[in-house]
């Protein structure tokens, strides 16, 4: 995933070296921005060290480099976490389909 070209792989540590959390996101073109887009397609933070700041931290880093990419935004979707995204500021502005392929 690191040599992913449009791709962010963030992993933050703990003090002694433990995986702590992650987020992993990409940009790409659209018509509807008329230009670049960046999602987050995954944000995890250990279930023990949550409510510690390591979500946001990994997030801010990711509005930084999809400002720096020249995105006109940062998308994700997300079931479970909505009241941590709309607290640091995200609008629910849709709902998210899917279908699995076999």
């Amino acid at each position: 995933m690191v040599d992913v070209p449009d791709t962010l792989l963030l992993v933050a540590e703990t003090a002694d070296g433990r995986i702590a959390g992650y987020l992993l996101g990409n940009t790409h073109l659209t018509f509807l921005a008329n230009g670049r887009v960046a999602w987050v397609e995954e944000l995890m933070v250990d279930e023990n060290l949550r409510q510690h700041g390591i979500g946001r931290q990994l997030m801010e880093h990711a509005e930084h480099w999809a400002h720096a990419t020249g995105a006109a935004y940062l998308a994700l979707a997300s079931r479970r976490a909505g009241p941590f995204y709309l607290a640091l500021g995200y609008d629910d502005s849709a709902v998210f389909y899917k279908k699995t392929l076999s």
